[in-house]
């Protein structure tokens, strides 16, 4: 065991990214070493801290090197498969660790992954939303001449889905992807995210068939991802990729995703699947099914790291959700430079820095989903 490292304490910070609220973790060795992560607000947020705490207890007095290893015993102390939360916190831990072993060898941490495979990381804007295409135009050519970007992810929906005929949620789409493209060079890459919205397959046929003439990068998650099957009939009724992955948490569902045919991208989530560990055996399985990875990440400056170091190890990535918020925390995030995120070398663990002089304030934000209801008064996906 490397001196001074051994798993003294864990620390959460309440703080937030954009406006929403993030749990922040450091791990601390017993020779001083700090390893970070945040934690994705599955929610509820305020319990993190809770679990953080019961993790803590296992894992107290454990190298923190043998980041495996701790990652499979916070697995296995529950009787039950993990849910959200609990693998929530689980890839926490496991990246705080990798940040901790990394810097204690001195590397960054995908040389600990085998090395680079690339030399930067391309990355979209994630949008979010429809806007009229002034407003659009006006925000992606700042994101492409601030840094470089020429990829992008909108909502399909120009009107509210639960409360219109489906066919004009569909045909309006296909129009203003048509005035899209007609406003924007040919070369650069729009991709919709439905959000899983939909429940009805053939919906998800119908939203494709409208975007299919203009050639979008992907339409991810079109339908819900409990029933396998499903993915597998609308891929192959879709003439465009179909893309998901950040619902699904275990390498045992995405094998069940990939064996059905039910995606041409996958997108697993790095602080939801149970962390970096996790997330390159669910890359291994999409490679030997000839799928490439595109990992969801909404998330703030060091979910992005970690996505950066396993896009960097990792051969069949593609390209990498990024979501432009400033925080307080990290005054050296990962910023698009050409549309990429460019490797650090010279910087041990996650190569950036926590600004603890920021978190000894909380600034944390209420946030919560509104369940959309329909005209009849059930409630809807969202």
């Amino acid at each position: 065991m490397t001196t001074g490292t051994k798993i003294a304490r864990l620390t959460t910070y309440l703080q937030r990214v954009g406006n929403r609220p993030r749990v922040l973790l450091r791990i601390t060795t017993d020779g001083g070493l700090d390893g970070w992560a945040e934690i994705y607000n599955h929610g509820p947020d305020l319990a993190y801290p809770a679990i953080v705490e019961y993790l803590g207890d296992q894992i107290a007095g454990i190298d923190a090197t043998r980041v495996a290893y701790v990652n499979q015993l916070l697995h296995q102390s529950a009787r039950f498969p993990q849910g959200a939360l609990g693998l929530a916190a689980i890839a926490a831990v496991d990246h705080a660790l990798w940040d901790i072993a990394a810097k204690a060898a001195g590397v960054p941490v995908y040389q600990l992954l085998g090395g680079a495979v690339r030399d930067r990381v391309r990355v979209y804007a994630g949008l979010y939303d429809a806007p009229d295409v002034p407003q659009l135009v006006e925000r992606t050519a700042a994101l492409h001449e601030n840094h470089g970007v020429d990829a992008f992810k909108l909502s399909p929906y120009r009107r509210d889905l639960h409360r219109s005929r489906f066919g004009l949620v569909a045909r309006e789409l296909g129009d203003w992807f048509g005035q899209i493209r007609e406003s924007h060079p040919e070369e650069w890459e729009f991709a919709f995210d439905a959000h899983g919205c939909l429940w009805e397959p053939r919906q998800a046929v119908d939203l494709a068939a409208a975007l299919a003439p203009n050639e979008p990068l992907f339409l991810e998650e079109p339908i819900r991802p409990e029933y396998l099957p499903a993915w597998g009939r609308i891929r192959s009724e879709m003439t465009v990729p179909l893309a998901t992955g950040e619902s699904l948490y275990s390498p045992n569902e995405f094998l069940g995703l990939l064996t059905v045919q039910g995606a041409d991208i996958v997108q697993p989530d790095i602080a939801v699947v149970g962390g970096l560990t996790q997330m390159r055996k669910i890359a291994t399985l999409a490679e030997a099914h000839d799928v490439p990875v595109a990992p969801h990440n909404p998330l703030g400056p060091l979910a992005t790291a970690a996505n950066v170091h396993f896009a960097a190890a990792t051969w069949n990535f593609s390209i990498l959700e990024y979501k432009p918020d400033d925080v307080s925390w990290c005054h050296d995030p990962y910023v698009p430079v050409d549309g990429h995120l460019e490797l650090r070398p010279d910087r041990p663990g996650w190569g950036i820095e926590i600004d603890e002089s920021a978190l000894a304030t909380d600034d944390w934000v209420h946030w919560e989903r509104t369940v959309p209801v329909r005209r009849d008064g059930s409630t809807a996906w969202m």
